[in-house]
């Protein structure tokens, strides 16, 4: 779901297009962080300038904030899956208190948020937050070891790709819910985000980057095994390059420049009282986005 930063990073389209729009020499550096809240406490302290993090942790942020932080890219619309090993468990109402969900930040990552939308979906909005109690906060890497293995506590994973391909290469490994079946189809679940005092100081920076951004997704969509070869070789992924050629090609997954379900999202979120405010997808996002048919 990061591949067009991945791709942005190695080929320097930010320096590129700083240079072409005549802003002298621009100079990007890259940190990786454990999860949207520590993204979101790095954005806050002005130790960044962007942040890339799930929906669900971006809307606490943008609530936090009252609009001052806010999504600056739709970033990626491939969708997460949650997988098992228990062979007890069909659906998530099958989950009972000795099981124990892996996912990036229990009860606020995206993958906590769609599976609260799930539960409430299938037992009622009353019991969307049944099974936040069996969630733990695991990296991916880390919870793909544990679930792999069979002798970890963890039953089940709440991941995406790459590491949903890796799962399903163990016997006994099976997804019982995909995100995009959720929402009713393909839906925006990580953001860039800034704040509004980064984006007004800099006019003409978050310009180049944005164009950036829209250089790289339509580079990726014309040049997926290229695209594919340099993720590999950053990342050092075990996974065949047709495999994820493969991945790259899925219609039903994909990147976008323009904003999918955001307000299915923000909607619950309000509902169950878990951010204040109700917005429209154009209060979530800047107005670089705006002439999108976003929803």
């Amino acid at each position: 779901s990061y591949l067009p930063l991945i791709v942005l990073q190695e080929q320097k389209l930010i320096e590129k297009k700083a240079q072409e729009a005549k802003l002298g020499p621009v100079e990007t550096s890259w940190v990786t962080l454990g999860g949207g809240a520590a993204a979101n406490d790095a954005l806050l302290s002005n130790s960044v300038d962007f942040i890339a993090l799930g929906f669900g942790a971006y809307l606490r942020l943008w609530d936090k904030t009252n609009g001052q932080a806010r999504a600056f890219w739709p970033l990626s619309e491939h969708p997460v899956m949650l997988n098992t090993n228990n062979p007890k468990v069909q659906t998530i109402t099958d989950f009972t208190d000795q099981d124990r969900i892996a996912l990036p930040a229990a009860k606020i990552s995206l993958q906590s948020l769609v599976l609260q939308m799930a539960t409430a979906k299938a037992l009622g909005i009353a019991n969307y937050d049944k099974f936040d109690k069996i969630q733990i906060t695991a990296k991916h890497p880390d919870a793909l070891i544990a679930l792999v293995s069979g002798k970890s506590e963890f039953t089940a994973h709440f991941t995406m790709e790459p590491f949903n391909y890796h799962e399903h290469q163990y016997p006994g490994i099976r997804t019982i819910l995909n995100g995009f079946d959720v929402l009713g189809g393909r839906g925006t679940y990580q953001v860039l985000a800034t704040s509004e005092k980064f984006y007004t100081q800099n006019p003409e920076l978050v310009k180049v980057v944005f164009a950036a951004l829209q250089e790289v997704v339509a580079w990726i969509d014309a040049n997926k095994e290229e695209a594919a070869k340099i993720y590999l070789a950053v990342t050092k992924e075990k996974i065949p390059l047709e495999t994820l050629v493969g991945i790259l090609k899925d219609p039903k997954a994909g990147f976008s420049d323009t904003p999918h379900k955001s307000t299915l999202f923000s909607d619950f979120l309000y509902e169950v009282k878990a951010i204040k405010t109700k917005p429209t997808w154009k209060d979530l996002y800047f107005p670089l986005v705006h002439d999108k048919n976003g929803d």
